[in-house]
């Protein structure tokens, strides 16, 4: 009991010590070592990597038949589906160059585009690819399968288990680092469900497994990693294809293969992150049992626009252009859909109740006045926020079906700008948000360890943001940096019972016309397109 209480307490002061101010920002490197940036692609030297075959995917499917599961028939895993799923999910969509600088974009979403997340997949044979089940790495500039290991049995579940390499983050951003991670895990989880989804497919976190199960499982404890470039589990997602099979995979035949090459030469220790790793570390849990989610009229049309279209073509904006608005009924729909409705895709992947609603910055939206509003995303937040929010708040319905409050009309994009650490796209946008999180009441009901899925729903709704901006014909940026104090001051919380995780943005993009763009596998040729 009394490591836990410590634990807990690791946790707070590792989030207050990290949090910025203006006054100061969190600890960080101050001057960046662009000779050191780690090697974004981690590889597994000696290990047989599988190609995998390129393809187009199916254009016939639109975006809006993702909303929900069991639309779309399932497809048959093989090599190509599973292809598929791996590119949509994990892989690249695009290569960006600038004066002899070049550099990957991925499906995923990650902060400063370094990608911590790396990918292991326990699957089973599949036919035309491997006639034993398999532990492999994904290798993402590959587009491949590198074979770790064989285990046991006749047939495997297919499982996803990702980990993190907190020094691809802390590189740039420090101890703050660890955040950036957790909310990176959670945009991977978004995009697998998606991209399960677009296949027919169901994705869903297995919130049972301990940390120290997850690394057996993808064999992060059987690694040699170069001092500093360890790789920490995060948590593993059932992939279910529809072929029916459930059973574990059974214990490795022979040894592990491959090793993992090294990231950098050198390292900087940020001792905050080893100390809030080791506090947040999960033990195994039961599954946990759900509280009602508030149910929202649903239901789109056909947008027109292929899903596959959707997520490749996923940018994260670098500026907005100050002018772009977004329609009420289009703002109201996409808000209907950040709803975590029972069997929505990407909400049917985390199985846990929702923890974070969102305080919305109103620039530009037509037919709704400029202001902060609210969208309680639990049934019980809006009367505990009402109660714990600035008691001079209007909370008038702005919708019926959805639970948006206007808070405060009025012109808030200084609030917005200052508060995202001066930066002028959350001011530009046609509206911002900070995922404002229920801290203390999950910390104190499931233990440290809930820390960081806080953060992988933040992270979830990210990715949901992004994919549904591209949608309406707009663009989104994730923001990382911002004033946590600033934003509690904003919203008139006194207390550290609320937190806010993330901030996002959407609107208009200014378009860089000085980059040059190239397919995400362009490098690999016509060789694996199918």
């Amino acid at each position: 009991m009394a490591d836990q209480k410590d634990n807990h307490q690791e946790v707070r002061s590792y989030h207050a010590a990290t949090s910025h101010g203006e006054r100061g920002f969190a600890p960080g490197p101050g001057v960046l070592d662009w000779a050191n940036q780690p090697d974004p692609f981690r590889r597994y030297a000696g290990a047989e990597l599988l190609p995998l075959p390129l393809t187009p995917g199916p254009a016939e499917i639109d975006f809006s038949a993702l909303d929900t599961v069991g639309g779309i028939e399932a497809r048959p895993l093989g090599p190509e589906s599973l292809s598929l799923f791996l590119e949509l999910s994990m892989g690249l969509t695009a290569w960006k160059s600038y004066q002899g600088n070049r550099w990957a974009l991925r499906a995923n979403a990650s902060s400063g585009n370094l990608h911590p997340t790396e990918c292991t997949l326990a699957a089973p044979a599949i036919p035309g690819l491997s006639e034993q089940p398999g532990i492999y790495h994904y290798a993402p500039l590959d587009h491949g399968l590198e074979h770790l290991a064989t285990p046991g049995g006749d047939g495997a579940s297919m499982l996803a288990i990702l980990s993190s390499v907190h020094w691809r983050e802390a590189w740039k951003y420090g101890e703050r680092a660890y955040r950036y991670c957790q909310l990176d895990a959670g945009h991977a989880l978004g995009s697998i469900a998606y991209a399960a989804a677009l296949l027919g497919w169901r994705a869903r976190l297995l919130p049972e497994p301990s940390d120290e199960e997850l690394a057996g499982l993808a064999g992060l404890d059987q690694r040699e990693f170069a001092p500093g470039e360890s790789e920490v589990p995060d948590f593993a997602i059932k992939i279910d294809t529809g072929a029916g099979t459930s059973a574990p995979a059974g214990p490795i035949i022979g040894d592990w293969q491959g090793t993992p090459n090294r990231l950098s030469r050198q390292h900087v220790r940020w001792r905050g992150i080893e100390a809030v790793d080791a506090a947040a570390a999960k033990p195994r849990t039961s599954a946990p049992s759900q509280s009602p989610m508030p149910l929202v009229a649903g239901g789109r049309g056909n947008i027109g626009i292929a899903a596959v279209d959707i997520i490749r073509r996923r940018r994260s904006a670098v500026a907005m252009d100050g002018a772009t608005s977004m329609g009420k009924d289009a703002f109201l729909s996409l808000l209907g859909r950040a709803m975590p409705q029972p069997g929505a895709v990407p909400w049917n992947a985390l199985p846990h109740a929702p923890s974070l609603s969102l305080a919305i910055f109103v620039h530009r939206v037509d037919g709704l006045p400029p202001g902060l509003y609210l969208l309680a995303r639990n049934t019980s937040h809006a009367p505990r926020l009402r109660a714990a929010c600035d008691a001079e708040f209007a909370w008038a319905a702005v919708a019926d079906g959805l639970p948006l409050y206007l808070l405060r009309e009025g012109d808030m994009r200084d609030a917005a700008r200052s508060i995202s650490c001066g930066q002028d796209i959350a001011a530009d946008g046609a509206f911002a948000m900070g995922m404002i999180a229920d801290f203390e009441a999950v910390l104190k009901a499931d233990g440290p360890c809930a820390y960081r899925r806080l953060h992988w729903e933040a992270g979830l709704i990210g990715q949901m943001l992004y994919l549904e901006a591209e949608a309406a014909g707009l663009r989104a940026t994730g923001i990382g940096c911002y004033f946590d104090g600033s934003m509690r001051d904003l919203l008139g919380l006194t207390s550290q019972d609320w937190q806010s995780l993330y901030h996002f943005t959407i609107g208009g993009a200014v378009e860089d016309e000085r980059l040059e763009t190239q397919g995400g596998y362009h490098h690999l040729g016509d060789v694996r397109r199918s």
